[in-house]
């Protein structure tokens, strides 16, 4: 009898004791993008009193950071694949940080613009390697305590960020006002500059031979810019035919781009956007709810802030203050849809759209009813509303879009839909602002409140519509979310 030799099992590597510092350095990398998100809803007046500037300027200041995101999306991931998610992490962190200090020097409305756009590019080379560093770093008996604790620490920073913008704009600490709002970015980037250096793990890069396709970048890029350019700048030089001209040209440069990634797909080159996704009805379907539905929130919450500030007067801690009903309300949201999605599915979506259509009617029956006498005890019910259902819909939306895409096209899809949820962000930015301060006009903070109610319920009545065309395109949408 013959004894048989086994080899020894291979010993499994422990896990690094740093890691959870590792998960810190990832999460503070991550706030800054979520501080800057929402900045011009909270600073926007203020910088606007400093540095002069139009209503444009205050548009371009929150839409050249979300348009720049959503360009820079389309490659960040794939900078990762290839040059290490560490790197472009630390190179992402540090450009960002160094953005930031360029925003608080800034000393005219058009240095911050670029600067905001610097910082969008920097961030989404920095956004897309969070999640696969946290892979990682932490084994898979551990990964669901890592993603636990990464999801609240993001809701509560969502509630904080503005209100806590909102303290350091009144605040002026050392004279600085509404220029600490970037500073604060600077202490945050060092320390996930400092830790990420010290234990994020050095992986080696996944696809080095991948080619970027930097003509598609430019060609989604310059779509974008001429479809969002004139809608910023058309209310404030009148509407001139050739802002409509722009627009319309960013029809054909979009029908480019995706032929232009067909040919590369057929000729087995590496594509920004997996063609066959978009064949998908579901997956199309979710493409137009996501650019609906974020336009519809990220435009309608600039044009809030901007009422309380520039309509009411309020300070911006007064303002973010108000508004802090709206983010508990989707912190509470986004818990609930992480219980019941399972059971719930699709119909979760409906769900939180009505419940934001119940808050901005009754928002619009307080502004009815109270006028120019508008309180901020009046809005705390609204608001809560309607971040209930905005927060219901956070956490399943792109699971669900995803329901019917295979496994070889998720990683493209995800990509494509984070970069067109930040341009839904800047038309929402463009549109609606456009109609918000087209209504007010040039009246003085403060001294036209009746003007400024006016204009928010006209701003209401829009998000209304694009709420209930959300909840139309809802049903095209597959019934359970991807596992």
């Amino acid at each position: 009898m013959t004894a048989i030799l086994e080899a020894p099992a291979a010993p499994v590597a422990a896990p690094d004791k740093r890691r959870w510092l590792g998960l810190f350095a990832v999460l503070s990398a991550t706030l800054m993008n979520l501080l800057d998100s929402t900045v011009v809803n909270v600073g926007g007046p203020a910088i606007q009193a400093d540095l002069g500037g139009g209503y444009a300027s205050l548009q371009w200041i929150a839409a050249g950071y979300t348009l720049a995101l959503a360009v820079g999306l389309l490659t960040g991931g794939r900078l990762g694949d290839m040059f290490g998610r560490k790197r472009m992490m630390m190179i992402g962190t540090a450009g960002f940080v160094l953005s930031s200090l360029a925003c608080a020097l800034s000393p005219t409305p058009e240095v911050l613009i670029v600067a905001r756009v610097v910082q969008g590019l920097f961030g989404a080379m920095l956004i897309p390697q969070g999640f696969g560093l946290i892979r990682d770093m932490f084994p898979p008996n551990e990964l669901g305590k890592a993603f636990g604790a990464f999801g609240p620490v993001i809701g509560l920073a969502t509630i904080l960020g503005p209100i806590v913008a909102g303290v350091l704009v009144d605040a002026d600490l050392l004279g600085t006002g509404w220029r600490m709002i970037f500073l604060i970015n600077l202490p945050l980037g060092a320390f996930a500059l400092a830790a990420g250096a010290k234990v994020l793990p050095s992986v080696p890069s996944a696809a080095r031979s991948t080619r970027l396709d930097l003509a598609g970048v430019v060609l989604a890029g310059a779509a974008m810019m001429l479809l969002i350019f004139p809608l910023v700048q058309g209310r404030e030089l009148g509407w001139p035919a050739w802002t409509l001209a722009m627009m319309g040209a960013s029809v054909p440069l979009f029908a480019a781009f995706g032929v232009h990634q067909l040919r590369r797909k057929r000729a087995g080159a590496d594509t920004l956007v997996e063609p066959s996704v978009f064949a998908k009805r579901s997956y199309t379907s979710g493409v137009v709810f996501v650019i609906v539905f974020f336009g519809a929130v990220c435009g309608f919450s600039l044009a809030t802030g901007m009422f309380l500030q520039l309509g009411l007067g309020y300070s911006a801690l007064r303002a973010t203050l108000t508004m802090s009903s709206w983010a508990v309300g989707a912190f509470l949201g986004t818990a609930f849809a992480a219980m019941r999605i399972a059971v719930l599915g699709r119909r979760i979506l409906h769900v939180g759209l009505s419940l934001m259509a119940a808050g901005l009617v009754a928002m619009y029956a307080v502004f009815e009813l109270a006028g120019s006498g508008v309180a901020a005890w009046h809005l705390i019910v609204p608001m809560f509303v309607f971040g209930g259902g905005m927060g219901m819909i956070f956490v399943p939306l792109f699971d669900i879009i995803m329901g019917e895409v295979e496994d070889h096209e998720v990683g493209s899809a995800a990509g494509a839909l984070e970069s067109i949820q930040q341009l839904g962000a800047s038309l929402g930015v463009a549109v609606l602002g456009t109609v918000f301060f087209g209504r007010i006009g040039a009246h003085a903070p403060g001294t036209a409140p009746l003007v400024a109610v006016h204009a928010a319920q006209v701003t209401i009545l829009i998000t209304l519509a694009l709420t209930a065309l959300a909840f139309a395109i809802g049903f095209l949408l597959p019934r359970k979310a991807r596992g």
